[in-house]
């Protein structure tokens, strides 16, 4: 355990950027937009009242206003949907699974409806580390192969092919997960 606790120290500390000031490279939040840097890290855990929809083509795959979005410096937030407000029979555990320093191991999951599969398109934590248990019975979905929205705004998927941010209007970046960013 000693080990374990060592390596999420580990991978704590390498963070600079911690939403207590903005670097010189972030954009200026327009009005009525809020900057991703300035989200904490830790990530805050924030309940949002806006409806968040996802669906697969015209397949409503969620629908609530009870998401809790992890808000962290750099990046868009991340939504996790209540596990009790998705379409459960379109789940089917994906292999392969990550860890985040923050939140704790991760299981993945494909969306599968008849002979259609969307592989590893959505994740869940089911035993989250210390300050993430809210998320035990959630599930959070990449945006890049779905039609998301919340509050009535399509998301904008976060770069890259590892973050899982929603990119919505209110939010000025830039985000992590665009060239240049891996240092951030």
């Amino acid at each position: 355990m000693a080990l374990e606790d060592d390596r999420i120290a580990s991978a704590r500390a390498q963070w600079r950027w911690r939403g207590l000031d903005r670097p010189p490279f972030a954009d200026i939040p327009a009005p009525g937009q809020i900057s991703v840097w300035d989200f904490p890290r830790p990530p805050a855990l924030v309940r949002e009242p806006r409806e968040i929809l996802v669906f697969w083509g015209d397949t409503l795959v969620a629908k609530t206003r009870g998401a809790w979005a992890v808000r962290e410096t750099a990046h868009p937030p991340t939504f996790y949907l209540p596990l009790a407000d998705v379409e459960r029979a379109l789940l089917q555990p994906a292999g392969g699974g990550s860890f985040c320093e923050w939140k704790g191991p991760a299981r993945y999951w494909d969306l599968l409806d008849g002979t259609r599969r969307l592989p590893q398109v959505a994740w869940t934590y089911p035993q989250p580390l210390a300050g993430a248990e809210v998320l035990a019975n959630c599930i959070a979905f990449y945006a890049h192969a779905l039609d998301c929205s919340v509050g009535g705004a399509k998301v904008v998927a976060q770069p890259g092919g590892f973050y899982g941010g929603w990119i919505t209007p209110e939010l000025a970046g830039p985000f992590k997960g665009e060239p240049g960013s891996s240092a951030w």
